[in-house]
């Protein structure tokens, strides 16, 4: 299999990530440059047929793109540590949140720092100032309702560290590079990034 990655961008990072999580390994790395365009080739564009990353080429030619996607199929293929629950109830219950801290936390994030970081602003058509504003305060709202449930459980999806802290934690960790951090009442938020961030899985893909 081959992994079309790229270190700047935070969906890449969470397949990195479930895949250090798992152990997975034999896995042939390609770097994709994004501020240089290699991503919007036509090569690119007709093994993919979206200029994205993260994409997973598997040995039969077959490409996946969209990071969840990606995760799932790694996750039928390895499922030990289960990181998208172990049966319906359980399953559902993860999806769930990890759906609300794509939506409400880590998408917000991303426009925020694409609007505002001068690099990345590069890769909008117009950067705007007021949508940067805009999606870091909804990002905010969510991060108080996060704060309420982490208040009295250690991960936010499952009693055991699951998909869904690892996209929550990707897209906050990827508001770094705006030198972003979530606001210091938010204490049971703060305890859970600062955790998951201890994970020696963190550091794959940044």
């Amino acid at each position: 299999m081959k992994l079309y990655t790229s270190h700047r961008a935070p969906n890449p990072r969470r397949v990195r990530w479930v895949m250090a999580e798992k152990g997975i390994e034999g896995v042939q790395i390609v770097e994709i440059d994004l501020l240089a365009g290699e991503h919007r080739t036509a090569d690119y564009r007709a093994k993919f047929g979206v200029p994205h990353v993260p994409a997973l080429e598997l040995d039969d030619g077959t490409c996946l793109t969209e990071s969840l996607a990606i995760c799932r199929y790694l996750e039928a293929l390895y499922p030990e540590p289960n990181l998208f629950g172990h049966d319906a109830a359980e399953q559902a219950m993860i999806e769930m949140w990890t759906r609300r801290c794509e939506f409400y936390l880590a998408n917000p994030i991303m426009l925020s720092v694409r609007h505002t970081h001068p690099a990345l602003a590069a890769l909008e058509a117009t950067p705007m100032p007021q949508v940067a504003d805009y999606n870091r305060l909804a990002a905010e709202k969510y991060m108080r309702s996060l704060d309420r449930r982490l208040a009295d459980r250690e991960w936010i999806a499952a009693d055991r560290f699951t998909i869904a802290d690892v996209v929550a934690a990707v897209g906050l960790d990827f508001a770094r590079l705006i030198k972003y951090r979530p606001p210091e009442e938010l204490t049971h938020l703060n305890r859970w990034l600062g955790a998951a961030r201890a994970r020696p899985a963190a550091g794959a893909g940044v």
